[in-house]
């Protein structure tokens, strides 16, 4: 075997000065090396003679950790057909595979890098920088918001409202429309109110569909007040805070990875475009798994959800009940922020520490029942009129017109938001009513409003009863300004 000599034959007359008699300690010494190397070319010369002395390299002939080709073939393949999985998703396939060992998240994200799948960027923010927050149960806290973007065939853009469970990432809304205006969200609302039933709360941003928070409105809008029906507490997010309301956006983020990817522009109609998304959904919602619920299904953490027998308040705009009416025996309410429940434009208390919990209501010779799962936790006389006769839960309420009160009345026109001011307080009067001249007239402890002799809605007094004076003087509402041409 032909050697380069210079370094071979030094190691080489060192071996031969050890094995001739002298120390390791001196060769070692003259030679500039530590005591171990010397033992080493010892090693080496025994076992394999002159060769063994060579400069060799320390990569090692295997590594363990190395990923096998046939793993990485496997996982760029993935990613192909499936371009919205990441590398956890894809570590969790592989694993459910029955692909062992499973490789690690950094070691798949950069064979995808390799492959030029991923194009690799920088964390913008750290991971701990982050406030992360996620309710107990779910059912708590819905997170909706209005995502756009979805074209069919003829490039008609679409936008749908979207809803995530905060506790379970459960999918509760994704229904398309052409645009996203107060009818057909308070529309995809109901749908998920009737299917999934009532949570205790919603979150959402102040975009005008939502909330008259910025509008130029004086009352409160159509998805607010269906909330309000139901018991259900509406949050609004600080301005210009998206990562409040994160959970939904990252669905939004998921939805145009996984799904826009496959269908977009590829559905002559909204039908069809709606029946695919919801097949995709179910999916999400059944099937696919969530990292931030452990690699589970949705659908495991939202099935456990307790399932109060509570039957929606899904009134259409222009069908609102009056205040006034009785409500049937057996119903049910939600117990508000302040501890009490309402029946027929009256409070009646329960106990802040039901506070979101669904109550049975019992009316019956002048008293009304409170019970809590059964048990009976508050009794009330009668406040609210009897219409003498009784009604069945299921059964619908009629409405029964009544003659005004005799006393001192105001006149006020409804305006466009369905509303009435009276004493500096804007009161709900109903959207069939707008631009009508309506009669306002203080009944006991309620505002009671009239229109052609007949009363069309009866409301508890919230206003400053200081301000009635100022109310009263001017019978016909403020004066209106001239202004000269």
């Amino acid at each position: 075997m032909l050697v380069e000599l210079g370094v071979v034959e030094q190691r080489l007359q060192a071996v031969k000065e050890v094995l001739d008699g002298a120390s390791v300690t001196d060769v070692a010494r003259r030679n500039k090396v530590a005591r171990q190397t010397v033992h080493d070319w010892l090693r080496r010369y025994a076992a394999h003679g002159l060769a063994g002395l060579i400069d060799r390299s320390s990569k090692p002939d295997h590594s363990p950790h190395q990923m096998p080709p046939e793993i990485e073939a496997q996982i760029i393949e993935m990613r192909r057909k499936h371009p919205g999985w990441g590398p956890r998703t894809i570590g969790y396939q592989l694993a459910a595979g029955g692909v062992d060992p499973v490789p690690g998240r950094t070691s798949i994200y950069r064979a995808l890098v390799r492959h030029h799948l991923i194009e690799p960027a920088p964390r913008r923010r750290r991971r701990q920088d982050y406030k992360r927050w996620e309710r107990s149960h779910a059912m708590e806290l819905w997170q909706m918001d209005i995502v756009g973007r979805f074209f069919l065939a003829d490039g008609t853009e679409l936008c749908a409202l979207t809803g995530i469970d905060d506790y379970s990432r459960f999918c509760v809304s994704a229904r398309l429309m052409p645009r996203a205006t107060a009818k057909p969200v308070c529309e995809a609302l109901r749908l998920a109110l009737r299917t999934h039933g009532l949570p205790k709360a919603i979150l959402s941003d102040n975009g005008k569909v939502f909330t008259g928070r910025f509008g130029r409105g004086t009352g409160p809008v159509l998805f607010d007040r269906i909330l309000g029906d139901n018991g259900i507490r509406h949050l609004l997010t600080a301005p210009y805070s998206p990562t409040t309301t994160g959970k939904v956006e990252r669905f939004h983020k998921t939805l145009r990875a996984e799904f826009l990817a496959e269908h977009d522009r590829r559905h002559g109609t909204i039908e069809a475009l709606q029946a695919a998304l919801d097949s995709w959904v179910l999916h999400y919602n059944t099937l696919r798994p969530h990292q931030s619920v452990g690699m589970r299904p949705p659908i495991e953490r939202f099935r456990l959800a307790r399932s109060d027998e509570l039957e929606p308040d899904l009134l259409a705009d222009d069908d609102e009940p009056l205040a006034d009416e009785e409500p049937p025996a057996g119903i049910t309410r939600r117990v508000g922020q302040d501890g009490r429940i309402h029946l027929g434009g009256f409070a009646y208390g329960v106990g802040r520490w039901l506070t979101g919990e669904v109550v049975e209501i019992v009316v019956a010779d002048g008293l009304v029942e409170i019970s809590h799962r059964g048990t009976l936790v508050a009794t009330h006389a009668q406040r609210h009129q009897d219409k003498g006769h009784e009604l069945r839960a299921n059964e619908p309420r009629q409405r029964a017109a009544r003659r005004p009160t005799i006393g001192p009345m105001v006149r006020r026109r409804v305006d466009s938001s369905g509303s009435v001011s009276f004493a500096g307080f804007n009161y709900r009067v109903g959207n069939p009513y707008v631009g009508s001249q309506v009669e306002v007239a203080i009944v006991s402890n309620t505002v009671e409003f009239s229109l052609g002799g007949q009363v069309v809605k009866r409301q508890p007094i919230r206003h400053d009863r200081s301000r009635e004076f100022g109310a009263f003087s001017r019978p016909l509402g403020k004066p209106r300004t001239h202004r000269c041409a």
